[in-house]
């Protein structure tokens, strides 16, 4: 929380991309795991965010050239959240509306890890990485020049989304085996 309260703009949408990104499982087996690229490199260069965003959101989306059409539906509460947090990126890339939605981020991205760890007792062990993420990425993200940490954060954001991953398929042979 403190960190994210001390974050800039880039600080705050790249901290909200990253546990999207790490999140990208949840939206399908179909989905390119790089659907998330034309907002980094939005953060990189500057470039448009509002069409970069719409491009996205096409991709990502249940019927768009990548979602499976059912996930994140009432059967499945990570997914449902996954898309909830896409649904919450804000149009504008400004202070207030990127703070909102990365500290929404934070929380349901924490809650997905929640939800997925087999582990009923004390800290979870996904919760407990997705939480070392988040601080990581924001670490990473206080200490650079303007967009200089921003490959380091996609990294990190990579290394959770193949754990997710892992997370996923593991859960899906477990439920049709």
């Amino acid at each position: 929380m403190e960190l994210i309260a001390q974050a800039d703009e880039t600080g705050l949408a790249a901290s909200g991309l990253a546990c999207l990104d790490r999140c990208v499982p949840l939206f399908g087996d179909r989905v390119d795991e790089q659907a998330l690229r034309p907002l980094w490199a939005n953060l990189a260069d500057g470039t448009a965010w509002d069409g970069a965003l719409a491009g996205v959101r096409r991709s990502l989306e249940p019927g768009g050239t990548g979602g499976t059409g059912d996930a994140g539906d009432a059967g499945d509460p990570a997914g449902a959240l996954a898309r909830r947090m896409l649904a919450a990126v804000p149009a504008e890339r400004t202070t207030g509306a990127l703070r909102t939605w990365a500290d929404g981020c934070s929380a349901a991205a924490l809650q997905i890890h929640r939800l997925l760890d087999a582990t009923d007792d004390g800290v979870a062990p996904l919760v407990a990485a997705e939480l070392r993420r988040q601080i990581r990425v924001l670490e990473l993200l206080a200490g650079s020049a303007p967009g200089g940490g921003l490959r380091q954060v996609l990294d990190v954001s990579t290394e959770g989304r193949r754990v997710l991953r892992a997370v996923v398929s593991r859960r899906a042979r477990t439920a049709s085996g």
